[in-house]
This record gives C-alpha cells, structure tokens and sequence, in this order.
C-alpha cells in the first residue's frame, strides 16, 4: 500500500494535513487574540467618545486614515509601534485600509487643538492648504451671532460666507473628543 497507489490514503492524508494546519495558523492564533487584554493605563470610554468612533466610522475616515503604527522609520513620527494591546476590546478594531491622510493611533498627543480639530473637520485646507480630505460643513451651523452655549469656531474669513460664523454641533464635537481620545498608552517595559 503506497500513498501514490492509494487515492483514499492520500486524500485522508491531504485532509488531515489541511485540518492541523488550519488549527495551528487560523484557530489557534484567534483564540490567543481574544486573551489579549488592554493595556492598563488605556482609557475607558465616554458616551462622547462613543458617539465621535461611531461617526468616524460611519463618515469613513477609516479609508483614508490608518489607526495603527507599523514598525518602520517612516512611521516613527505617528507614535510608539502599535500592539495587539491597542485594539483588545475594540469592535470593530480602526486599523485602517491606506494611508492617505496621517495615521491618527496618536493624534490625541501629537495634535492636541480642539480648536485645529475643529478648524480642520470645517475645511481642512484651511489648516493644511494641501489637504485631500473633504470637508465636514454638515457637522457646523452657520449663524449671524451666536449664543452663550455655543462653541465658535474660529474659522478664516475666506471659508465662511459674508457675516456668518461657524459654530460647532453637538456630533462635530463628539468627534473631536474621539480624535483626541486617540493616545497610545506607555508599554511597560
């Protein structure tokens, strides 16, 4: 009886062989993944924060931008090299599909500005006149005065209409708060 006579044994033996090799690269390893639990000085999250991921999600900013921090030169400038740590209990995790804005795994330190942030979900050509990224006008009212409560944004004249100012929502806000809630925790050493 050979394996090259017997077409029963060889494919039983092809089977098994895609069977454990299947357990050791796919199920294993997703199990080991599920274990992996936040990096203690991570954050917990406000309803705020909530809301800002929801609409980062929903706005596609995923597209465009990369939550997660490779291990190259290149990348030294976004933050620390990104670990598994960083997205345990995330669904789903941000990591990103290209990288044609900024990666954002550290935003929240490298650009702390609420006013930038704003500024930038306005229009971002009026913070970085060769951004590609669309506007957000939507997330803003533009009024003739604004009221105590409301958060003005101080926006270049030439990016409002005549007599009217920018002044931020609710849901403008809540993505701010969750692009400065972007900050990669220590690793303890």
């Amino acid at each position: 009886m050979s394996l090259h006579t017997d077409h029963r044994a060889l494919v039983a033996v092809a089977a098994l062989g895609y069977l454990v090799l299947t357990l050791i690269i796919g199920i294993l390893p997703a199990f080991e993944i599920q274990r992996t639990k936040p990096l203690a000085d991570a954050p917990a999250r406000t309803p705020e924060v909530s809301l800002g991921r929801q609409l980062y999600l929903d706005d596609g900013c995923g597209f465009c931008h990369t939550q997660f921090v490779r291990g190259l030169d290149m990348d030294r400038p976004y933050g620390r090299e990104s670990l598994a740590a960083d997205y345990a209990g995330e669904q789903p995790p941000l990591l990103g599909t290209q990288r044609t804005g900024p990666d954002l795994a550290n935003v929240g330190i490298r650009q702390p500005s609420e006013i930038w942030h704003l500024i930038h979900l306005y229009n971002p050509r009026a913070v970085v006149p060769s951004s590609v990224m669309p506007a957000y006008p939507w997330y803003f009212l533009l009024k003739d005065e604004a009221a105590e409560s409301d958060v003005v944004v101080p926006v270049p004249p030439q990016f409002v209409p005549p007599g009217k100012i920018a002044v931020a929502s609710p849901e403008a806000l809540a993505v701010v708060r969750y692009l400065q809630s972007l900050k990669q925790p220590e690793v303890p050493r």
